[in-house]
């Protein structure tokens, strides 16, 4: 097993890549806590964990605020003893321009997408320092490229990027490790809700397919393969690295352009 005994806490994990990292991640080895707002996924998600023959702690949280993050960073610590892994998943998407997104909306993506992987981190970190360990970001395509459209999301996602590398630097000096994952349209909930915006949601999904030339969407487990190998000793070697997992897309974007 690739995370035997280890410790680990994912954010965003009661749906899509969350999940399937989570679940990996307890398939691997790993005492795994599962943090989401939603009850019901996050028991749904220790059950499947623990049906698999993982282990794994609930923790119904929101990591927007900070009281809550503390709470589940110190049942981890008080229960396990120690801090091997953070992933962090919690994320949303937004839509609209610069020009017509109110500076609200800008406000709620960055304290969900960016704030809480910098308080997360924040609160891990002096745990991390006693093992080394890794911390795997979430970020996106988006925030490599830009996005017209979606423009806080995009913002949010690049921000990530940048904190990643900031943080790799700061804190290389007690072995801990801090890498982003870039992922372009990964079949989740998240991504079908995007495209019951459309008029024609079908219409939507093919379109989006064809902009991978690997001729498919990601799915969740393909995201949850590369964070299981950042978060493994396998990459113990590396740290500030930006992982795109797309399908080609970029590529494709680039010879088109």
């Amino acid at each position: 097993m690739r995370l035997a005994d280890k410790i680990a806490i994912v954010t965003g994990a009661g749906s899509g890549i969350g999940r399937a990292i989570a679940t990996r991640f307890g398939r691997e080895g790993a005492r795994v806590t599962v943090v989401d707002r939603s009850r019901e996924r996050v028991d749904e998600v220790v059950a499947a964990i623990q049906h698999a023959g993982g282990e794994a702690l609930a923790a119904v949280a929101d990591v927007t605020v900070d009281a809550e993050v503390g709470r589940f960073v110190k049942a981890t610590t008080e229960a396990a003893g120690r801090l091997d892994v953070l992933v962090n998943c919690a994320g949303v998407t937004a839509f609209g321009t610069v020009a017509d997104s109110p500076a609200s909306e800008l406000d709620r993506v960055l304290a969900i997408n960016l704030r809480s992987i910098w308080t997360v981190s924040q609160a891990c970190i002096p745990h991390l320092r006693r093992s080394g360990g890794s911390i795997v970001n979430m970020a996106s395509i988006t925030g490599v490229v830009g996005a017209p459209g979606m423009a806080a999301y995009a913002t949010s996602k690049g921000a990530v990027i940048t904190l990643t590398r900031t943080l790799a630097l700061e804190v290389a000096e007690a072995a801990i490790r801090v890498n982003c994952i870039c992922p372009a349209s990964i079949d989740t909930p998240m991504l079908q809700a995007s495209f019951e915006r459309q008029a024609d949601p079908s219409a939507a999904r093919a379109r989006n397919v064809k902009r991978h030339p690997l001729g498919r969407l990601g799915t969740p487990e393909d995201v949850a393969n590369l964070a299981l190998f950042l978060a493994s000793d396998e990459a113990s070697f590396i740290t500030g690295g930006t992982y795109v997992i797309d399908g080609g897309a970029l590529l494709a974007r680039r010879w088109q352009d």
